[in-house]
């Protein structure tokens, strides 16, 4: 993390709750990462057994995020990143690949999770060219968001702003579409979104959610391909638009996927 962090300074991060699972964590555990605790593999035991491509679905999703930050920073010229609703740390996050191709590059990533802002403190190092910062914000606030993202980052300058797997979250797809309008619209033309959420297109992926959702975590709202389109309206979408995570642009890394996952996403410029 760079010394130029967003919370130096700020109150101690309030306590983890571990007594009821987290998407993030879950999501961490599919993933096959550590920072995870019993009740959330607990979880996500159940969630597979329900569904079991979860697994495969959410290696798609990162895979996704890995190929669309690279051709951003490496063929758009990109230098910048807004990256909300981070999750937990993994391998590849969008400051490694983004400061891989472009050391110079300036990453702020955003959640108000207590776990994955503790992560974000000890892991999300950055190059000596670029920043990699945080803040500490709820998705439902794009002007906190905004504010504070630009005390990193130049909004004069293009900035990719990525929501990804976090739209669900939000229960009204209204409301999530006004968030998505509110921040593209606080970056300059020459900026871009990169988004993806899982849709609805699997009964048990229908049935493993409203099961995750009675559990007591926050939960989560699949929707259709065409409302997950509908996040950019106004935007010139990039090919192949809007279309299973695993079908955007997939390199060497994507070659063991199917075709079809039931993560949707794409990647638009703001003209």
């Amino acid at each position: 993390m760079s010394d130029q962090a967003g919370n130096s300074g700020q109150e101690p991060l309030p306590k983890i709750d571990t007594s009821v699972p987290h998407s993030a964590r879950i999501w961490n555990y599919w993933l096959g990462g550590k920072d995870n605790y019993e009740v959330d593999r607990v979880a996500g035991d159940a969630f597979r057994e329900i569904f079991p491509g979860i697994e495969t679905g959410a290696r798609a999703a990162r895979y996704f995020l890995a190929r669309a930050v690279r051709h951003l920073a490496a063929e758009e010229g990109i230098r910048q990143f807004l990256d909300i609703g981070t999750g937990l740390p993994n391998v590849d996050n969008t400051h490694q690949i983004a400061q891989g191709v472009a050391p110079e590059s300036r990453i702020v990533y955003v959640d108000n999770d207590p776990l994955v802002l503790a992560h974000a403190r000890a892991l999300l190092t950055s190059t000596p060219e670029g920043v990699t910062n945080y803040v500490d914000a709820d998705l439902r606030e794009p002007g906190t968001i905004i504010r504070e993202a630009g005390k990193t980052l130049d909004f004069d300058q293009p900035v990719a702003l990525m929501l990804m797997g976090i739209l669900g979250h939000i229960e009204d797809h209204d409301e999530a579409r006004s968030i998505v309008r509110q921040l593209v619209d606080a970056l300059p033309s020459g900026s871009y979104l990169v988004q993806y959420d899982s849709t609805d297109t699997s009964e048990d992926y229908v049935r493993a959610i409203e099961q995750y959702n009675d559990g007591g975590s926050i939960p989560y709202i699949l929707r259709s391909p065409e409302q997950i389109a509908r996040y950019f309206d106004g935007l010139e979408l990039l090919e192949p638009g809007v279309t299973s995570c695993s079908r955007w642009r997939p390199d060497a890394a994507a070659l063991d996927l199917p075709a079809e996952v039931h993560q949707y996403g794409g990647v638009a410029l703001k003209s």
